[in-house]
């Protein structure tokens, strides 16, 4: 009995050895597809952009990175369909600025929420 329970706990520490080293090398390609990604777009962006735009959008993305996102995803959509005729300029940019900024438009509110704990009305002071 005790040659099985020693057999069962190699089986399982086994088990545990090849589960963390499958998802490190999981980790890892998971790494190498995000870089070809990342690659893959600066790329594209590169082919579509003059580099007046590039620098305007690079400094766009240290201030609002998720409004870059979408323009470069925009950028990227309309070179892969084609819809875009020679390399974008600074002033283009700013047009595709505008149209975004308009499609994602929004408007901050701020609501008061204020405590009614210590509520004098209810009680009569005198």
């Amino acid at each position: 009995m005790a040659d099985d329970e020693l057999e069962a706990i190699r089986r399982q520490r086994m088990a545990e050895l090849q589960a963390k080293h499958g998802d490190g090398s999981n980790n890892q390609q998971g790494e190498e597809a995000k870089q070809r990604e990342t690659d893959m777009r600066n790329s594209i962006l590169a082919q579509v952009l003059d580099q007046s735009a590039r620098a305007r959008l690079s400094n766009l993305a240290l201030v609002k990175p998720d409004k870059a996102n979408a323009v470069e995803n925009y950028l990227i959509q309309m070179a892969r369909f084609g819809k875009l005729a020679g390399k974008i300029s600074e002033s283009g940019l700013i047009e595709i600025l505008e149209k975004v900024s308009q499609q994602t438009d929004k408007k901050t509110t701020v609501k008061f929420n204020r405590r009614r704990v210590m509520d004098s009305d209810d009680e009569d002071d005198y």
